[in-house]
């Protein structure tokens, strides 16, 4: 994190009225608090997503948020694709531009995980891994560049960690890490790349563990979030961010509570879902 991004993260909750946000996924978990919270900002949120019918164990599709999203106060365009195919992305920038009349904001918030030791990863699992965060991530964002640079407040946010090199988390899930680390990767070079133009480019990633309803499927998930916050302390920490003038706040690796604590927040407990348990730190930090 940059020392002039101390100053210049917006307080929140922030103010997204009438911003055109194109998000990856978004049908439920983080993604959808994140869409959620920009509704009750009156933003507009295009989701780009896949699940365009019921999970057989987790709830929401790409229309249930969509209609989320309106009830929230925003307005809402679902597009059906997936964000591994060119022209799917395509459709998409363009469904947005075409409602909307252009895009300020890109979340890559789309991502595939396994955390298998490499001899338990099948290469079917692996390229999913790189296509959907990796490449997903960079085509996403590339596509999109064009009204990004056309908007008064551009910004590209993604979902990944810190690139932090201990080896232990290339050593406890090889497969993950990569696909995880080359989101953030993308964020190092277009910020980088990017840094003339005023286009703001950063990730952003939880401190603990968040409770969603695939971390509660899990074996044992119940239990789990019991060391949980709430997903609206990510969504919290994203308004912030993308409130931000984007010339001032760019090429960082936020976590939330440390986006939080600059924006002015100072009761982070309200977002635990048991006060009483010790939080779980989430992995690569």
């Amino acid at each position: 994190m940059t020392t002039e991004s101390r100053t210049l993260i917006a307080p929140v909750p922030g103010n997204l009225k009438n911003r055109t946000i194109l998000m990856s996924g978004g049908s439920r978990g983080i993604g959808l608090a994140i869409a959620l919270a920009a509704a009750r900002q009156g933003a507009n949120v295009v989701l780009l997503s896949k699940t365009d019918t019921p999970h057989p164990t987790l709830e929401g599709t790409i229309h249930t948020a969509v209609a989320q999203i309106e009830e929230a106060g925003g307005q809402g365009l679902a597009v059906v694709g997936d964000v591994r195919v060119d022209a799917d992305v395509q459709r998409a920038v363009e469904e947005a531009v075409a409602k909307f009349g252009g895009i300020d904001i890109v979340v890559n918030n789309a991502s595939a995980i396994n955390l298998a030791k490499t001899d338990q990863v099948d290469m079917k699992r692996y390229d999913l891994m790189q296509d959907i965060n990796v490449r997903g991530t960079f085509l996403l964002s590339k596509t999109a560049l064009p009204y990004l640079h056309a908007s008064e407040h551009a910004h590209i946010l993604t979902l990944s960690p810190p690139l932090n090199l201990d080896p232990k988390w290339a050593g406890q899930h090889l497969a993950y890490t990569m696909a995880k680390y080359g989101m953030s990767l993308t964020t190092l070079g277009l910020a980088e790349e990017l840094k003339e133009d005023s286009i703001g480019v950063n990730s952003l990633w939880p401190e603990t563990l968040i409770d969603t309803a695939a971390i509660r499927n899990l074996p044992g998930g119940q239990k789990m979030v019991q060391g949980a916050r709430d997903a609206s302390v990510v969504a919290d920490a994203a308004m912030a961010i993308l409130a931000s003038p984007p010339a001032g706040v760019s090429g960082n690796f936020f976590t939330d509570g440390q986006v939080l604590t600059l924006a002015g927040e100072t009761d982070l407990e309200k977002y635990t879902l048991n006060p009483q348990i010790p939080l779980v730190q989430d992995i690569f930090l």
